[in-house]
């Protein structure tokens, strides 16, 4: 039986956010505890956050960001020894594998990504780094022959950008060198924001559970709801409070407070507080274990340069295999 191996990646932009932590962190830790040794690939993707560098101490940030991301998977149980855990730039023949992509992928089909066309129109300057991003993430994945890739929906069309690349190296050698990955999509992957809309970095309409109590509390105090008073009756349908508790909280509780939207004499003050209570109560240990490790880089330098040590082994392995095929030499 053919090994699937689970593979996904944060960009270090930030500490994650709820909506990481729901969408990514918390099920993609679940595969990894499960699955057999080392079928699972971890890795912080510090190489595609450089497309957002327009100042030289953007450098500095991700490299805290890097920090941040890492105590937070590790915070939230991922086991090291199960899985590698890594930072992307640490392994850099993955670069390699994306050149052959760029030599290989037609330009006029790149140019069609609708990550892309999104971007070009809110940006003036669009680096070389920003077009390309699909094919980094394509040798991301098929460097490891990864099967398995947790993603939300907006990154579908670059799963099958992966997809296609690997086809057509496959039918262009004779050999199946990449296997075909399939997206992964999550159950509550899409997690509102304080505004309504996905929660995201970009649009300042996160919720981030690592920030200090009050920064936390401010964040849920602005989540937007309507003008209704307290004593009138709410719908807890469409409501961006009820949304996110939703998502965290065990359904008794939750039809509790639907019982208060519907009955009236509950107001959204008094919801946004038991949503921020929950979230304290519910996240406290991994609040705690983030707090610690994030004192302690230099163990979280260790614990990402043993993980690389053993994704180059296998990198090394991989591109060896495809330098052959490619009629280059095999890296020494």
């Amino acid at each position: 039986m053919e090994e699937k191996i689970m593979l996904t990646g944060i960009r270090s932009t930030g500490t994650p956010h709820l909506g990481n932590i729901l969408g990514v962190i918390i099920p993609s830790v679940s595969i990894a505890n499960k699955n057999t040794k080392h079928s699972s690939c971890i890795f912080i993707a510090d190489l595609h956050s450089m497309i957002q560098i327009e100042k030289e101490n953007n450098m500095i940030t991700i490299k805290n960001n890097i920090y941040q991301i890492a105590a937070a998977w590790l915070a939230f149980g991922l086991n090291i020894d199960n899985c590698l855990f890594y930072r992307q730039s640490d392994v850099s023949l993955v670069t390699e594998l994306a050149w052959y992509f760029n030599c290989f992928y037609p330009y006029q089909r790149l140019a069609l990504a609708h990550a892309f066309k999104k971007e070009i129109k809110n940006k003036k300057k669009i680096s070389v780094g920003l077009f390309t991003y699909p094919i980094l993430m394509a040798a991301d994945i098929l460097l490891y022959n990864a099967k398995l890739i947790p993603v939300g929906k907006d990154q579908l069309q670059h799963i099958e950008i992966t997809r296609r690349i690997a086809n057509y190296f496959n039918k262009k050698i004779g050999k199946k060198l990449f296997v075909l990955p399939n997206a992964f999509l999550q159950k509550n992957m899409f997690v509102i924001g304080t505004d309504g809309n996905k929660m995201s970095k970009s649009k300042k309409n996160c919720i981030n559970i690592f920030s200090s109590d009050e920064i936390l509390k401010k964040q849920i105090m602005s989540i937007r709801t309507d003008s209704k008073s307290v004593k009138e009756k709410k719908n807890p349908e469409t409501d961006y409070i009820m949304s996110l508790y939703s998502l965290i909280a065990p359904v008794d509780k939750i039809e509790i407070m639907k019982k208060r939207y519907l009955k009236g004499g509950y107001g959204y003050y008094e919801a946004k507080i038991a949503l921020y209570e929950y979230i304290i109560h519910k996240f406290s240990s991994e609040r705690e274990k983030f707090f610690s490790f994030i004192k302690n880089k230099s163990l979280l330098d260790h614990i990402l340069a043993s993980g690389a040590k053993k994704a180059n082994r296998i990198a090394y392995e991989r591109l060896n295999f495809i330098r052959k095929h490619l009629k280059f030499n095999p890296i020494i």
